[in-house]
């Protein structure tokens, strides 16, 4: 077997419908070169997390996107260039270099790229349901896009309660609260967004009841498989506009690809490629 150009994987727990491997297939082939993405599963290996992590570098990957439920620790195992991220405390994309593991955020850069692909205007006040690994890029991403209140929810009110503290201390005039009922969050908000696994494709269910909805602008769930999630269709169904998880998938894995290859991408193709395959599968 041909050894590939370009070595990448992807370290999670539920990521056996992951359509990673696919798009920075295709991000290679528009660059003529062999990728070999691999998904990294722990329990599968018979390996934790830290082994997995620590062993990519060995067994020849060039850099790893770390999803759920590993962001947070990831983040803990690299060295992270930017500060911003570094506040962030999350890191999904991860590059193996001679001086040691470096960690970037582009769930932060994409969920940006994502949102102003759809609206124009501020997000306005966000009830933001889940504070992990996603959900702290999915807040500062917020911040940057000048949101007018973040209500952050979580079972957990220390996690809330300390992702708050880590938004109040970059100095934007957001105001941000901290909540443990999402039906009470949703209360008044513009935005909804998920931020928790509630949705995805072992995970069933809905993060927020259908009635919150009503009066809200806007949604957005960082779950994209499926994508036509019941948390996104309640919003649909409410009159809200949708941003599906697959803008986020989609811009996560383009700007990941450039801290991988630093190779162009014609993003337009890209798309249209990812697409043609899903339908052909």
């Amino acid at each position: 077997m041909t050894s590939p150009d370009l070595k990448l994987g992807l370290i999670g727990d539920n990521i056996a419908r992951s359509r990673a491997p696919v798009l920075h297939r295709l991000a290679g082939e528009q660059n003529g070169m062999v990728v070999q993405y691999d998904r990294l599963i722990p329990r599968d290996m018979g390996e934790d997390f830290d082994e997995v992590f620590d062993r990519c570098a060995g067994r020849g990957y060039r850099g790893i996107n770390v999803t759920y439920p590993y962001k947070e620790r990831a983040a803990k195992k690299v060295t992270i260039p930017d500060p911003l991220v570094a506040a962030i405390g999350a890191v999904n994309t991860v590059l193996f270099e001679d001086g040691g593991p470096k960690g970037f955020n582009t769930d932060y850069s994409g969920f940006i790229a994502g949102y102003r692909g759809v609206r124009e205007a501020a997000p306005g006040i966000c009830c933001l349901i889940g504070t992990g690994g996603v959900g702290r890029a999915l807040a500062f991403g917020l911040l940057a896009l000048g949101a007018e209140e973040i209500r952050l929810v979580d079972r957990d009110a220390a996690k809330a309660e300390a992702l708050a503290a880590d938004l109040r201390a970059a100095g934007k005039p957001t105001r941000i609260v901290t909540h443990t009922d999402a039906e009470e969050a949703a209360k008044g908000a513009q935005g909804l967004l998920n931020g928790t696994p509630v949705g995805m494709v072992g995970y069933d269910g809905t993060p927020l009841p259908a009635p919150c909805m009503a009066g809200a602008e806007w949604a957005f769930d960082a779950v994209y498989t499926p994508v036509d999630t019941q948390f996104l269709k309640d919003a649909e169904a409410a009159g809200l506009t949708i941003i599906s998880g697959y803008e986020l998938f989609f811009w996560q894995g383009v700007h990941a690809w450039d801290h991988f290859a630093g190779k162009p991408l014609d993003q337009a193709q890209l798309r249209a490629s990812l697409q043609a395959e899903a339908d052909a599968a």
